[in-house]
């Protein structure tokens, strides 16, 4: 009796304990419920940009997530001759006017090969800043209504919510509604 009790006592704070702390699953957002709050919660989740960068090749604008990426990373670097050698390929891929992946920015053509022989973290700041834009107004919303979207986000659905979950609950509402 005093371990049936017992046993009864630990279930009861257990159930208890759940309620008040809910698990960290519940509390934070993941996946695309995370992605569809916003395009810096979705540039923050590899599997978010792989699925961003795969829409914006569809459009045609890959080259606008790559940018704002090689400009994060850009940011992080050490040294001198690793600043020059980064900035100038960012330049040479994105902003000059024989780039292999141009972006579209105001400003582009102040910005010249001069300004790579003295590189500094923030010097493509304001570019990053209008391409962040451009993405953010005009093709995430596309995005969040894509079907590569939408259909990682049923995937992700079908994962919490399996079949066999709803089949086993339909089971039991049948046999205690007889």
């Amino acid at each position: 009796l005093l371990l049936t009790k017992i046993y009864f006592f630990s279930l009861f704070a257990e159930i208890n304990d759940s309620e008040s702390h809910p698990s960290s699953s519940h509390q934070t957002l993941k996946g695309t419920s995370k992605w569809a709050t916003s395009l810096e919660n979705l540039l923050e989740d590899p599997e978010g940009v792989k699925r961003f960068r795969e829409f914006l090749k569809k459009e045609f604008s890959e080259e606008n997530v790559l940018f704002w990426l090689a400009c994060e990373e850009f940011k992080k670097t050490q040294g001198k001759k690793q600043m020059q050698e980064k900035a100038k390929e960012i330049y040479t891929t994105f902003l000059s006017s024989k780039a292999s992946s141009q972006v579209n920015v105001e400003g582009q053509s102040r910005l010249n090969e001069t300004i790579l022989e003295t590189p500094h973290p923030l010097m493509f700041q304001k570019l990053q800043d209008q391409i962040f834009n451009l993405m953010k107004y005009d093709s995430y919303s596309r995005f969040l209504k894509s079907d590569i979207f939408l259909n990682h986000k049923k995937s992700e659905e079908q994962e919490e919510n399996p079949p066999e979950a709803q089949t086993a609950a339909k089971r039991a509402s049948r046999i205690y509604n007889t």
